[in-house]
């Protein structure tokens, strides 16, 4: 009995070395446990409301740390990177908001979309059609528009406009609601 209990013991000490010992990868380096960027993650809430808008910068640069992507996205922490033009940004101003109606198929990681198809001029999902703004198409590049899970969060900067979440890349762009089937 002495001996199983003290096989059992040693048994369970080697166990507990290769659970808590960091996984290595080739090389000797250690593997990323998650992005700070995509990878799944899904942010709580949308982002707050812009306290001191920054200008419109035409070429501006959202690349906040290696290995981010040069689009607006949300790091894992939940801040929301690029979401601080404030209201008076005219690249989203809307003479008719809502001239399509309002988006009610619910908001936020409670609510996630699969992508069934079209592209940035117009999109959809579960009966909903959307368009991405103008000057955002150029931030949905690599989105797949036929497979993509997307969440939809409320803008509270620009009114008229959503902005859709990209599950996987961990991107958002600025959208408008066209409507449903």
């Amino acid at each position: 009995m002495r001996k199983l209990m003290g096989l059992l013991s040693v048994l369970s000490l080697v166990l507990a070395v290769f659970v808590f010992v960091p996984t290595q990868a080739a090389g000797g380096q250690k593997k990323a446990s998650r992005p700070e960027v995509g990878g799944g993650y899904i942010p709580r809430r949308g982002p707050a409301p812009a306290r001191n808008p920054k200008p419109a910068a035409e070429n501006r640069n959202y690349s906040d740390k290696g290995g981010h992507p040069n689009a607006p996205h949300v790091h894992t922490n939940g801040k929301w990177v690029g979401h601080d033009s404030g209201p008076n940004d005219a690249r989203y101003h809307l003479d008719h908001p809502w001239e399509h109606g309002r988006f009610t198929g619910g908001f936020g990681r409670g609510h996630r979309w699969r992508l069934a198809g079209g592209g940035p001029g117009r999109f959809w999902f579960g009966g909903f059609y959307f368009s991405v703004a103008p000057a955002d198409v150029g931030f949905c590049d690599g989105w797949l528009w036929d497979s993509d899970d997307i969440v939809i969060y409320e803008d509270p900067d620009h009114i008229g406009w959503y902005l859709a979440y990209n599950v996987r890349l961990g991107t958002y762009v600025h959208v408008m609601f066209l409507g449903t089937s």
